[in-house]
């Protein structure tokens, strides 16, 4: 079913599931700068969840916390039921194995073929020189990859340099590498921040629908409405370094997204520049 189809008729709302990400008055500081204070909010599997804000609020901070590439100062951070804070150096590692990101940058190896940068996600599960080239691969990991790529409609360019893909076509790759590590949730930092408007509509419907048919919990920072609208469940904002919005996306509309987006900053707001 199409995003817009899904717009249209809605079916009676199932029970939903447990969250598999639950944050809680989670704060960070940067020096002097407040840029998290108090946020709390929750994703759950099979939803797609709309993390927006002006610039500068901290979006990509509190994504970055989540897995602790930033540490944060305090709150808690509860992702498949452990507790993401207390871990050690080597749970924490074993942790982020099972949480998928996708960045903005694509970070694929040019000179390596498509089917090669995908297997390297099974990295996150197995190591080993077998993950480090498809010709080394066993067949079930190469068969696995091809699935990834033919799940973002790459299959055919399995065996092309990665340096010879559009920009829309590498940022797929990446989320069928992100996909060979059987992520339970997935992060995504503004992923079609460096595609035109076409490509990019494309892999915000992808990422909605791998979601769905995948059963991920995907928190996913946007900055359009067309897409937060079309491709999301719920919406969360952010502002002044906390939480003042959340919609069941079924149930916003565009002008109430746009005068959240156009609110005059607080101070706080200012405060938090340069940190997502």
């Amino acid at each position: 079913m199409t995003a817009l189809a899904h717009r249209l008729s809605p079916e009676p709302e199932a029970p939903r599931a447990p969250p598999v990400l639950f944050v809680s008055g989670l704060a960070k500081r940067f020096g002097a700068r407040q840029i998290l204070r108090d946020v709390t909010f929750e994703a759950r599997p099979g939803e797609v969840t709309a993390l927006i804000g002006a610039n500068g609020t901290g979006k990509s901070t509190l994504l970055r916390s989540i897995v602790r590439l930033v540490e944060p100062d305090a709150g808690t951070v509860t992702v498949l039921d452990q507790e993401v804070r207390g871990l050690d150096r080597k749970a924490l590692k074993a942790f982020r194995s099972r949480v998928g990101f996708v960045f903005q940058k694509h970070n694929l190896v040019g000179r390596l073929s498509v089917l090669t940068n995908v297997i390297h996600g099974v990295q996150a599960r197995m190591s080993g020189p077998r993950t480090w080239h498809h010709a080394l691969a066993p067949a079930a990991i190469r068969d696995e990859a091809m699935a990834c790529l033919a799940a973002v409609g790459l299959a055919d360019r399995a065996l092309q340099r990665a340096d010879s893909l559009s920009g829309g076509q590498s940022q797929r790759v990446a989320i069928a590498r992100m996909l060979m590590q059987r992520p339970e949730l997935v992060l995504a930092d503004e992923p079609d921040a460096s595609l035109d408007p076409r490509a990019g509509r494309a892999l915000m419907e992808l990422l909605y629908s791998l979601a769905h048919d995948k059963g991920l919990a995907l928190v996913v920072i946007s900055h359009r409405i067309e897409h937060t609208l079309a491709f999301s469940d719920r919406i969360v904002g952010l502002a002044d370094g906390i939480v003042t919005l959340e919609l069941d996306s079924r149930v916003a509309h565009a002008e109430q997204l746009r005068a959240f987006f156009e609110r005059p900053p607080a101070e706080t707001d200012r405060d938090t520049a340069n940190h997502g």
